[in-house]
């Protein structure tokens, strides 16, 4: 069942009102789209179908026009052979074409009233289904927000963020266990002497000396 019955409902309708009397916008919204879009081929079918019947009627006044003259014709000959009774005939054939050819003007008169009404509806509807498409395109690009809003929520708050820092706990972990290792390598060893911290510099003195005479010797025997 349509939300409308039909072009003047959809023309005199509030979209806005209807929508925010919807449970459900978006699904509400592709109903009237879809339903003014229906109607729009339909009065556009309708009119197309009254012109059709137009430019029919206007082919039948012209044959009809034809017969007009033809008739008279033939009561002018009729008259002319003293045959008043033929014409009298012949005049009474004129006058159903005429009078056929006024009721056919008339029917295309109210032709041209009911596409005149057609184009404004047109227009009207067109311009309510402008109106519709954009409001369908703020509610689908508030529903798109609102989803990727949560998915961002859920990307925070969901298994994937606390199987993250899951494993940066066991990196760190792994790191403390590394730094423990090499602190634990020195536990145990006692601190040097004075002594042996200046015999060490005496025997770096002497490594010293040596490189420098062995620099010179090569020298010289170059």
């Amino acid at each position: 069942m349509g939300i409308f019955s039909r072009t003047r409902d959809i023309i005199a309708a509030n979209v806005t009102d209807l929508l925010d009397k919807a449970e459900d916008p978006a699904k509400m919204i592709r109903m009237i789209i879809l339903e003014m879009e229906e109607t729009l081929v339909e009065v556009r079918a309708t009119a197309a179908r009254n012109i059709a019947d137009q430019k029919e009627m206007r082919r039948h006044i012209s044959k009809l026009e034809k017969l007009e003259e033809s008739w008279t014709e033939k009561a002018e000959l009729a008259l002319s052979k003293d045959r008043e009774d033929l014409a009298k005939a012949a005049l009474v054939e004129r006058q159903k074409a005429t009078d056929m050819a006024e009721q056919l003007q008339g029917e295309i008169g109210a032709l041209d009233e009911a596409l005149k009404s057609s184009e404004a509806d047109i227009a009207k509807l067109q311009a309510k289904l402008r109106e519709a498409r954009a409001r369908q395109n703020a509610i689908m690009t508030r529903l798109e927000s609102a989803h990727n809003r949560i998915k961002v929520r859920e990307a925070y708050a969901g298994s994937k963020v606390e199987e993250a820092f899951a494993r940066f706990d066991v990196l760190e972990r792994r790191v403390d266990f590394a730094e423990g290792r090499a602190d634990a390598l020195y536990m145990g060893q006692e601190p040097k002497s004075l002594e042996e911290e200046i015999n060490e510099l005496k025997s770096s003195e002497k490594v010293d000396a040596a490189l420098e005479a062995l620099k010179a010797s090569v020298a010289r025997k170059g």
